[in-house]
């Protein structure tokens, strides 16, 4: 189901909680939220759509990739850059990584590492600022 996207800013501020397989109607959902918003968003954490579980969606253009759980155990690369996102107003600089490696589960709950760059480490980068409450 589409859901509304979520401005409060003091819900966004607040670090979400372990997801389980319980969870799997947020991953619809995200799905679902991203495509309907596909022209001005490339990512999604499940806050951003009023639940404060630990998943994420990221579009990489050809696919999206849904990681539960998700947590970057090596970056590299740092780089300064501006971020926009669809629960805020406006754009904030912050400080990125061009290379991840990020441990999560994946859809069918099956536990992934894989590693990242780019645009796409820079949208995984954000959307799990978003799962620990921070905005930037």
């Amino acid at each position: 189901m589409v859901k509304q996207i979520v401005r409060d800013i003091l819900f966004l501020g607040q670090k979400s909680e372990e997801a389980t397989e319980e969870d799997k109607q947020v991953i619809t959902d995200l799905h679902d939220t991203l495509a309907a918003h596909r022209e001005g968003c490339v990512g999604m954490a499940a806050n951003m759509i009023g639940y404060k579980k630990r998943i994420i969606i990221v579009s990489t253009g050809m696919m999206d990739i849904v990681m539960v759980n998700p947590v970057i155990i090596q970056k590299s690369q740092p780089f300064d850059t501006e971020e926009g996102c669809l629960s805020l107003e406006g754009t904030r600089k912050t400080k990125r990584f061009k290379k991840i490696k990020v441990k999560f589960l994946d859809e069918s709950f099956k536990q992934q590492t894989q590693s990242f760059e780019g645009w796409t480490a820079q949208i995984i980068q954000h959307e799990c600022d978003h799962l620990n409450g921070v905005i930037i």
